[in-house]
């Protein structure tokens, strides 16, 4: 009898933990602000077809396609610069 409980112990122990939320609040990424690829600087959607999109870092990344990620990957931060917005100059 003692087995008997022992193991249901376990299993209800198992199964509650499988109802726990891994992260209910995870952040959402910052969105993509281009109409362009921010590799290649053709416009999303054209000739390419959907854009590949995924997330780096908290930002939303949109390619024209899925083999722009190679060079995307080698140096993001070049590509990241993209993103931020331009000064104005005031006269």
């Amino acid at each position: 009898m003692k087995i008997k409980t022992t193991i249901l112990a376990v299993a209800l122990a198992f199964l509650s933990a499988t109802f726990v939320p891994a992260d209910e609040k995870k952040e959402k990424a910052k969105p993509y602000t281009l109409k362009t690829c921010i590799v290649t600087d053709e416009a999303l959607g054209g000739d390419h077809g959907k854009p590949y999109v995924f997330e780096h870092k908290g930002q939303e990344i949109k390619l024209c396609c899925k083999s722009c990620l190679k060079k995307f990957d080698k140096d993001p931060a070049k590509y990241l610069k993209k993103l931020e917005k331009p000064v104005k100059k005031g006269k």
